[in-house]
């Protein structure tokens, strides 16, 4: 086993791991920009190791840069989270030429399932479902008119909506085209894009799976992932509800899954997601090569700590677990706390957190990398804290979430705690009528009819205003003498 560990992650899914080494009794050594030198899991590690300045690029992407942190702390494993540096393949590779471990899946894996058409080939010649789109050799355009109209237009790279384009009609497609392949080139590098046949109201369905070094893989089942802003999760769940209407899917959802992870040669925990339609048909959408932020409900669901397996994965041990050992007992959920504001576009809100309270009890478990005093960056995800919930039965996850809600206070930024007090109570949400455009039609229908555009101008200064903090600025906002975000927000009635 490991004697000490790299994190190369921030906020709280490096705390998550901080935690875990801490009970299999490793050592870990923290990385952080100029901007996170107060940051929580800096102050958890055993040891911390500044890489940067604020901006992500010369920092926590500076792949050289965390490779000469970890062999100057002498860490033997680097863990790379989710995010950042954790899918990318040259960095793997640069950790394995270094001696040192990378806690993932191999370099050649990452790659191969990191395009979305080499993993989309991979999966039809594993005999598992895609949805149909883009031949080998053939073009956007013929692809489109042989499918038939709507189709998505998603860029080949990447993930998180960023180059994705609903496209209804031919005369629609050059300008999509154009929009989307130039985005994708400035979010991924590469402006490659394909397309597929669009599903309406599908379902974001993805399967857990965990495969040792020695060719021994399994599946801990699915999550329910439909809740999402502008493609990004928000609210994820384990069982689906669409398996508690069909529960067949699960072993054939998770067989599938398995066939293009094995093909993959794959090993460690990865994620196959999959859009489903409302009658439990499925297809098979792209990978991700590494631990998922809702990785927890599948921890409270399968009784399974999926970090503490990544590392022993890494370190050569054999999975002790079978696939008949494998057992579902419950419900479970997850809310993504961000510091943003739903009532408005869910703009982010950055600014110093003046209390904070965290819920707790039976069943309730948040994983949050921040603390009263400290000062939300501009220029990272606002993720706050994940809060997820337990409970025999859906709705006694559903009931406890609601309750857990109710006791979490953040102050001094907005928060998008509100939405998940509202969805918790929604009757569609209740009944487990899902689809990924669910959230846009549920904020439609909770939002006011008239929009404060002076809140709206407040909230935009504020975050302006963050963004401009330097040295000297954060200085003076531990002193409480500047005008912070807060106090803007305040002023405009956008705290609550």
């Amino acid at each position: 086993m490991f004697r000490k560990i790299l994190i190369a992650n921030r906020g709280e899914i490096a705390v998550r791991i901080v935690r875990a080494l801490r009970e299999m009794n490793i050592l870990s050594v923290a990385v952080f920009s100029e901007v996170d030198r107060g940051a929580l899991h800096v102050q958890m590690a055993d040891e911390a190791v500044c890489v940067g300045p604020a901006p992500s690029l010369e920092s926590y992407l500076a792949a050289n840069g965390i490779v000469d942190a970890a062999l100057r702390t002498g860490a033997e494993a680097i863990h790379p989270g989710y995010g950042f540096l954790s899918e990318n393949a040259a960095f793997a590779k640069s950790c394995s030429e270094a001696g040192i471990r990378f806690i993932g899946p191999s370099w050649q894996a990452i790659e191969q399932m990191g395009s979305k058409t080499a993993a989309r080939r991979l999966a039809v010649a594993a005999g598992a479902p895609v949805v149909p789109g883009t031949k080998p050799g053939e073009d956007v355009r013929t692809a489109a008119a042989r499918i038939g109209y709507p189709v998505l237009l998603k860029a080949a790279a990447g993930g998180g909506g960023k180059g994705m384009r609903r496209v209804d009609s031919e005369r629609e497609l050059q300008s999509a085209m154009e929009a989307a392949s130039s985005e994708a080139e400035r979010a991924f590098g590469s402006g490659e894009v394909y397309v597929e046949k669009l599903i309406e109201r599908p379902r974001h369905i993805e399967v857990q799976v965990l495969g040792d070094e020695h060719g021994h893989l399994i599946h801990l089942g699915e999550r329910e992932c439909s809740l999402q802003r502008r493609h990004q999760k928000v609210v994820e769940e384990c069982p689906s509800p669409l398996v508690l209407k069909h529960p067949e899917l699960r072993a054939q959802i998770g067989e599938a899954a398995l066939k293009i992870a094995r093909a993959a040669h794959y090993s460690n925990a990865g994620t196959l997601e999959f859009l489903a339609d409302q009658s439990g048909a499925f297809y098979f959408l792209e990978m991700n090569t590494r631990l998922q932020v809702e990785h927890p409900v599948t921890e409270w669901v399968t009784g399974v700590d999926l970090v503490e397996w990544q590392i022993r994965i890494a370190a050569g041990e054999p999975l002790t677990l079978r696939q008949g050992d494998v057992e579902w007992r419950g419900s479970a959920i997850e809310c993504r706390v961000y510091a943003e504001d739903p009532e408005h576009d869910f703009f982010p809100s950055p600014g110093r957190i003046l209390g904070y309270v965290e819920p707790s009890g039976p069943g309730v478990r948040v994983d949050a990398g921040v603390y009263p005093g400290w000062t939300v960056p501009l220029e990272y995800d606002p993720l706050l804290a994940k809060l997820s919930v337990w409970g025999e039965t859906r709705g006694a996850a559903i009931r406890r979430m609601r309750r857990a809600v109710s006791e979490y206070r953040v102050l001094g930024v907005t928060t998008n705690l509100s939405l998940f007090e509202k969805l918790m109570s929604d009757e569609r949400f209740l009944a487990g009528d899902l689809d990924t455009g669910f959230l846009s039609e549920f904020m439609r229908r909770i939002s006011p009819k008239e929009s404060n555009p002076e809140a709206l101008t407040a909230s935009i200064l504020a975050a302006a205003n963050a963004g401009r903090s330097s040295a000297p600025q954060q200085r003076r906002d531990r002193e409480g003498a500047d005008e912070t975000p807060w106090r803007l927000q305040t002023r405009a009635g956008l705290l609550h």
